[in-house]
């Protein structure tokens, strides 16, 4: 397979470039082990292995001597890497001490935030640390030959995933992630007290991504209560295993009643229905539920590699109107219906309409599987799936 670029790399390197440190943030086996080897650090430190975090956790000090002994020897300030640095969050404390003294910068990465934000005083090194996530590869790092939407929305897009060429053993593959997940993640952390219990959500949160979120139905089904169910949805976030959506609430010129629960997305489609237990021969409806939420991720990966704030929702009134996804880019509302229909028409576009009404603009997308840009009236695009990028330009 050709050496996959990931896109991320340009801005990791400008951030550095500018002397910048770097945190990197990306749920297992996205890559961001491969992506780090590729940059080009003076010393690659994997907490990763027992016993290089074992040491540290048993002399913390000894990290901070030994990159300031490197840094004696270099004639240039060193650039260090630090692996699965969510391991040992008390490290952060002597990183901020190695960057604030200039002795070091650094490139950390990590598969959880969670242990990092139990550290209720860890500093952050705000103006310090650039910010990234990295997610499974997307439509514009993807090579040709592995660019197929059927694939993407039933099997994923995790790296080692796309490249197994063999059905039985990507199923075999996620299967393993899932357990790994809650083994490692959720059982050997003791992250909820009945193991059990946390699976049957996980299951249930995975058939319902991209839908509203149900505390009431969810805690009914497995048991226990609404603040332990919000609690395990958190988890999913802390993990990176779920993104949160929040819904659009600006009032339009036409006050309505708009809904104000949010919906996850997993982050893996390939992930998701392993963890929902689904077969992989699916129906169009859900195909075309998946399909919304394929473009929702590519949506949330394309606007955090922009150099622009730009906001990602939802829109729903009351009544059953919907937007799928609104992109808010600075003082522009660009809003995208998703359509499983290789042929888009005007009925498509009923809440557009209404949402474009709403909020005086111009100009509204069905995002479908058609094969070009094609114009449905003077309000409404229909874009290829494709060509998402370009609402960004």
């Amino acid at each position: 397979m050709e050496k996959i670029y990931r896109t991320i790399k340009q801005a990791i390197n400008a951030a550095t470039t500018r002397g910048k440190s770097v945190l990197l943030l990306g749920p297992r086996q996205v890559g961001k082990t491969t992506l780090i080897s590729e940059l080009a650090a003076d010393i690659n430190i994997s907490l990763a292995r027992p016993a290089v975090r074992q040491q540290y956790e048993k002399d913390i000090e000894s990290f901070s001597q030994e990159i300031e002994f490197l840094a004696d020897k270099l004639d240039h300030m060193p650039l260090v890497i630090v692996d699965e640095v969510q391991k040992i969050p008390e490290l952060m404390d002597a990183i901020q001490d190695l960057i604030d003294n200039n002795i070091a910068q650094f490139i950390l990465s990590g598969s959880s935030a969670r242990k990092l934000k139990s550290q209720p005083q860890l500093n952050w090194l705000p103006g310090r640390v650039v910010h990234f996530n990295l997610g499974p590869l997307t439509i514009e790092e993807l090579p040709k030959q592995y660019l197929d939407l059927n694939e993407m929305l039933i099997y994923g897009s995790l790296p080692g995933i796309v490249v197994d060429g063999e059905n039985e053993f990507r199923e075999q593959d996620l299967d393993s992630y899932v357990i790994t997940y809650l083994e490692e993640e959720i059982r050997q952390e003791a992250l909820v007290r009945k193991l059990g219990d946390f699976a049957k959500f996980l299951q249930l949160a995975a058939a319902e991504s991209g839908q509203l979120v149900n505390l009431t139905n969810i805690s009914n089904n497995i048991g226990v209560a609404q603040t332990t169910v919000a609690a395990y949805y958190q988890i999913l976030e802390d993990c990176l295993i779920a993104e949160r959506i929040e819904p659009f609430l600006q009032n339009g010129s036409v006050r309505r009643r708009l809904t104000k629960s949010c919906k996850y997305l997993f982050f893996d489609l390939g992930v998701r229905r392993e963890a929902a237990k689904e077969g992989d021969k699916l129906p169009d409806k859900i195909m075309g539920q998946l399909f919304e939420q394929f473009i929702g991720l590519e949506l949330l990966h394309l606007a955090r590699s922009h150099s622009q704030r730009i906001g990602l929702n939802f829109w729903r009134d009351l009544e059953g109107r919907e937007v799928d996804w609104v992109l808010s880019i600075t003082d522009k509302i660009i809003p995208i219906e998703v359509k499983w229909t290789t042929m888009p028409n005007i009925k498509d576009a009923r809440h557009l309409k209404t949402f474009l009404q709403d909020y005086n603009l111009d100009i509204g997308y069905i995002v479908c599987r058609c094969n070009k840009p094609r114009k449905i009236d003077e309000q409404i695009i229909a874009l290829p799936w494709q060509n998402i990028s370009e609402l960004l330009s």
